[in-house]
């Protein structure tokens, strides 16, 4: 008969998301164990090692890609993974890091007691590499590999890699505070610094203690990695080079009045591209979606030649999407956010058009809210856009703006948590049994004040006692995916049942308004949005546009309801954004 200690050893042996749930059961047999109960036990432990076999014998032949830098040092970094719990891997854009580390990941032995988890800061970035990967080991997407974003799983029972947005990966720590689901964790972009990325690097290194099985990879596009490593107690730092040729730099701050405005800045550069330089397709980068159909629609009005102009932002379709990672024929001038700044490749570029700003979202003390402000962005990041134009060849970098002003721009952007209201942090926290909220291992630790005005805020809607422990509606808001005021908002309309219309603004409120007033058609805009004004409220308002959109919704095919929302002025992505918000809150 198999001893308790063989049984104990055996655990060893399954796959990480089984182990704890038999290891308790071990346990709760004693030391002087019932025979049937320790036999049932026994097949149990060895159905779930008959599992990981499986799991293991389906990991395909992994090659990297011998064009990527990465590929000269595959070796070290399959030794670096499995001689050390937590690695840091510095590497420029166009290394390849984000797309074969995975699949180094692999030939280290790692995806079969869990999943690599690999998150993004970004939906659209998780979706595409998602599909490179899966394309590469010759897998489906939702088989081997899958992806998870907010409104969209594609992740089967077989997957061996996972790509996600950080916030999945933060979400998934409610249900499961081990995240047993994966042998190997991979933060890519790490550097972007974002509110999720420093949580979840607090959260892990606190985990890592726990959970020795479980290894770590975090990814940086800079060279300022030695935060990274201090965080995690030293831990090995490899650097990857980027694969570039010689980018020529040139400043062009706006010219006269003629340029007063961004759409003109870009249409004046890529004239002078157009006009003078060779074949090749150019990358634009631009603070945000505004800003891009802005200048998708007066670089379409000047109809250039054997060309065609591409969006490129996280509210796209995936379809949409798709058409600017398989270039055709003609060339390409590509509109993107930063989303194109480290997160994604686009093939067969030699020029980029950088704006040098970004939208960046900051708290205000004062008014309580937090806002999308259009900024400067800082040295490390301009570098890196330079750097996407010299992939294929040499490539040409037009800045839209002086090289003092770049001269004066601070190195690295400040991280995230440092601009941002700390309340649904201390929330978060606090409903994962963190601990002291203040000791919590943050890389940057936050102001003292701006701590004391998270908790005031929070004390403010009810959310905390006077102990500072979480209230019944604390817990309540806290299973909400938006905002703490939002929350507290349908968790009080709940209570009053109303809480439908409330489920429909909240909604509303945590997105962009979908209501376009493009500037060459305020007139035609004001008129086709007055159809659902109600002089009353504003609110009455969003739900008279809500009913509407509903009802075309279901009476109109997709290209009809596309129609109907550009006939009315309103972005057709945002509304579907609402409607899909909306539904999640109804199922939560």
């Amino acid at each position: 008969m198999t001893s308790i200690s063989e049984l104990r050893q055996a655990l060893d042996a399954v796959l990480t998301r089984e182990r704890a749930r038999l290891a308790a059961r071990l346990r709760a047999l004693g030391a002087t164990p019932d025979a049937a109960a320790l036999s049932a036990l026994a097949r149990d432990i060895d159905a779930a090692q008959q599992r990981r076999a499986a799991r293991a014998a389906s990991v395909p032949q992994c090659t990297v890609d011998e064009a990527l830098p990465i590929a000269r040092h595959a070796e070290a970094i399959i030794t670096a993974i499995r001689a050390h719990q937590v690695l840091i891997l510095a590497g420029e854009t166009g290394s390849g890091k984000t797309t074969q580390l995975p699949k180094l990941c692999l030939a280290a032995g790692r995806g079969v007691a869990g999943m690599i988890g690999c998150t993004q800061p970004r939906r659209l970035a998780a979706r595409a590499v998602a599909r490179r990967v899966a394309e590469e080991l010759g897998t489906e997407v939702g088989a081997l590999v899958g992806f998870q974003v907010r409104f969209n799983e594609q992740v089967g029972e077989r997957a061996l890699v996972k790509f996600m947005t950080d916030g999945i990966l933060l979400a998934e720590t409610r249900g499961d505070r081990a995240l047993s689901a994966y042998d190997t964790l991979v933060l890519d972009e790490a550097h972007e610094r974002s509110l999720n990325i420093d949580f979840l690097l607090g959260y892990l290194k606190r985990l890592l203690q726990r959970r020795q099985d479980l290894k770590l990879i975090i990814t940086s596009a800079t060279l300022d990695t030695a935060r990274f490593a201090q965080h995690f107690g030293g831990a090995p730092v490899i650097e990857v080079e980027g694969r570039g040729h010689p980018v020529e730099l040139r400043w062009r701050p706006p010219q006269g009045r003629g340029e007063a405005d961004l759409p003109a800045q870009v249409a004046a550069a890529l004239d002078e591209i157009t006009s003078s330089d060779g074949r090749g397709d150019v990358l634009v980068f631009l603070p945000g979606e505004r800003e891009i159909r802005e200048v998708h629609l007066v670089l379409e009005r000047r109809r250039y030649r054997h060309t065609e102009v591409l969006p490129l932002y996280a509210r796209l379709s995936a379809s949409e999407q798709d058409r600017v990672f398989h270039p055709g024929a003609a060339r390409r001038v590509v509109l993107a956010t930063n989303v194109a700044e480290t997160s994604l490749t686009v093939p067969r570029i030699r020029y980029v058009i950088d704006s040098g700003s970004a939208r960046v979202k900051r708290y205000s003390a004062r008014s309580q809210i937090e806002r999308l402000y259009i900024e400067p962005i800082a040295q490390s990041a301009a570098e890196q856009r330079k750097g996407r134009c010299g992939r294929v060849g040499p490539g040409v970098c037009v800045r839209l703006y002086a090289e003092e002003d770049f001269s004066a721009r601070p190195r690295y952007g400040d991280p995230e948590i440092k601009r941002s209201a700390l309340s649904g942090v201390i929330l978060r926290m606090l409903s994962l049994g963190l601990g002291e909220v203040e000791s919590f291992p943050f890389i940057d630790a936050p102001e003292p004040r701006a701590w004391a005005e998270g908790w005031r805020r929070l004390a403010e809607i009810g959310a905390v006692d006077d102990a500072r422990k979480l209230t019944r509606s604390g817990r309540d808001i806290a299973a909400l995916p938006i905002d703490v005021s939002l929350a507290r908002m349908l968790v009080e309309g709940q209570r009053l049942g109303v809480a439908e219309p409330l489920r429909v603004l909240v909604a509303f409120l945590s997105i962009q308004d979908p209501r376009e007033r493009p500037a060459d058609a305020r007139a035609a805009a004001d008129a086709a949005h007055a159809a659902f004004i109600d002089k009353r409220s504003d609110f009455i308002g969003v739900l008279n546009l809500w009913t509407a959109y509903q009802q075309a919704h279901e009476d109109l095919t997709q290209s009809k309801l596309r129609d109907w929302c550009e006939r009315h002025f309103l972005s057709f992505l945002r509304m579907r954004e609402w409607r899909e918000l909306h539904r999640q809150l109804r199922v939560l």
